[in-house]
């Protein structure tokens, strides 16, 4: 440890760059975050490293997982960084700039608010509205977050959070595709690719709802995000189980087709999340969100 007259010497940049290494457990995706090369995320944890004494890191090749130390010291460095911000939130003014930075799912942003941008843009000039499209949960007070489109059951902690609306999920596909894999029964489906999705509402669920029990799925292609799904089943690829909200654009404008009325509830719902005493810019982006949601039919 490196010692100055007035305690131990803070090394706080090399702090901040394990911090984000460890959260992502990546030297590249830590660096892609931090705006400096992979290279520079390495040489900054080595310092880290060398200053403690001690190794924070496994490593085996490219991956890299936490040691027991290097979990424990990235929780403690989490939660200073954590206050560290809501500090410095707390001593800024209060003022509407205008810009509003939402989280949402990749699938949300690409799917349902892009092709309503132009529309919410119209309606509010006066306000810069900015996505950050992730799958993981963020937190607004220490993330740069003003609020965020949920997918979930809205019990989260910390937050106040708006119903949007629910959805249901069926087989969709390229109008071409009912041609191609012979689709006329819903048996037929066992015959046809099918694209899997990391959803509680699987296929599985779906032949039960439509009278069949079938013991073994047949296998596919399984992606995590449904912006993938969607454009490998609008490629004609095979079947996907469409959440509405996510398909409904595709199905109005006939990219994609729906070939049997048989829908699931989905467990989850659509929330708007923010923080306490919302006003402003982003009670606006609030009220709009509520209201375009409210248009939607599952």
């Amino acid at each position: 440890m490196i010692f100055k007259n007035d305690g131990p010497f803070l090394p706080l940049r090399a702090l901040q760059v394990f911090e984000m290494a460890a959260r992502h457990q990546s030297f590249t995706e830590a660096g892609r975050n931090l705006g400096i090369t992979q290279s520079a995320v390495s040489r900054k944890v080595s310092e880290l490293e060398a200053i403690l004494g001690v190794q924070l890191f496994l490593r085996s090749g490219p991956k890299l997982t936490l040691n027991r130390t290097g979990r424990k010291l990235a929780d403690h460095i989490s939660f200073s960084l954590s206050g560290l911000r809501r500090a410095m939130a707390e001593a800024r003014p209060e003022t509407d700039t205008g810009v509003v930075t939402l989280s949402m799912l990749p699938s949300v942003a690409a799917k349902w608010l892009a092709p309503r941008l132009g529309k919410f843009m119209n309606s509010h000039p006066q306000i810069d509205l900015r996505i950050s499209a992730s799958r993981g949960l963020v937190d607004l007070q220490t993330e740069g977050i003003d609020g965020a489109i949920r997918y979930g059951l809205g019990d989260w902690p910390g937050v106040e959070a708006v119903w949007l609306g629910s959805e249901t999920v069926q087989p969709v596909c390229a109008p071409a595709s009912i041609g191609e894999f012979n689709i006329s029964t819903p048996p037929d489906l066992l015959k046809a690719p099918l694209l899997h999705a990391d959803i509680a509402e699987n296929w599985e669920t779906w032949f039960r709802a439509a009278g069949l029990s079938v013991v073994n799925t047949p296998k596919g292609p399984e992606l995590s995000d449904d912006t993938a799904i969607l454009q490998a089943a609008l490629a004609g690829q095979g079947i996907a189980l469409g959440r509405s909200l996510l398909v409904a654009d595709d199905l109005a404008a006939g990219r994609l087709v729906a070939p049997f009325d048989i829908k699931l509830e989905v467990s989850f719902s659509y929330w708007f999340v923010f923080p306490e005493n919302v006003s402003g810019s982003l009670a606006t982006v609030r009220d709009w969100v509520v209201r375009e949601f409210g248009t939607e039919t599952p």
